[in-house]
């Protein structure tokens, strides 16, 4: 059986967009050290030039700890969409797959088009234990720093917009997926939103009924991939 149809690279925009995000105070704080250490050099105002250098490299310290813990976040994250979209791979050969597909002010992670349907997939890459309780997602018990629920919810209104203006106005389920495969039920929903562990995610892609006939699907791949 052929493997899905692949579209784009997982993680990539994770890793650029962290690194870029995460280390930019960094490099802005060694252009001041520069600025300020040449005028140093020059002799004008030694003792002003001298507190602001040596506040430039504290900052820049600082900026470094928290940047490079930051960029390591991101690449956390990169790494999750990476193994989420190599087993998306194994989608029958009709699946069409896109990675970082852009829908607005949104990169979503994952978007899969088949017989079953549109999902718009955001990945998480938790380490802790995943449960929900009272329609919130939690963590080890506590609420995480963004709703992941909330978050793909507005990636599938996000791609549904693009897709309408673009002549296709089907249906679009939003799907969070473990990449750690740390949810607890395995499978559940809140509200709209499905979500569904890693090592599940073909299965339960699958066992869904058809949505999509073969030439809806073609005009629907056409209409992404340009």
């Amino acid at each position: 059986m052929s493997s899905a149809i692949q579209h784009g690279m997982p993680g990539e925009w994770a890793r650029v967009n962290g690194t870029v995000f995460s280390l930019w105070p960094l490099f802005l704080c060694f252009f001041f050290m520069g600025a300020f250490g040449a005028a140093l050099a020059l002799g004008a105002h030694t003792w002003i030039f001298a507190c602001l250098f040596t506040l430039s490299f504290l900052v820049a310290t600082v900026m470094w700890r928290r940047g490079l813990k930051n960029v390591e976040s991101y690449f956390k994250g990169a790494r999750g969409e990476e193994r989420v979209g190599g087993i998306l791979a194994g989608l029958p050969g009709e699946y069409h797959v896109f990675h970082d597909y852009v829908a607005g002010k949104y990169h979503i992670d994952h978007v899969v088009a088949g017989s079953a349907g549109v999902f718009s997939i955001e990945t998480k890459n938790w380490n802790g234990t995943v449960t929900v309780e009272e329609g919130n997602v939690l963590v080890d018990g506590r609420l995480p720093s963004r709703a992941p629920v909330s978050q793909a919810t507005h990636e599938a209104d996000a791609l549904a917009a693009r897709l309408s203006a673009a002549g296709w106005s089907g249906t679009i389920t939003p799907v969070v997926c473990f990449a750690s495969d740390t949810f607890a039920a395995g499978r559940g929903r809140v509200g709209p939103v499905s979500l569904v562990n890693a090592s599940d995610i073909i299965p339960w892609i699958l066992e869904r009924p058809s949505a999509l006939p073969p030439d809806e699907l073609e005009r629907l791949v056409k209409l992404m991939a340009n």
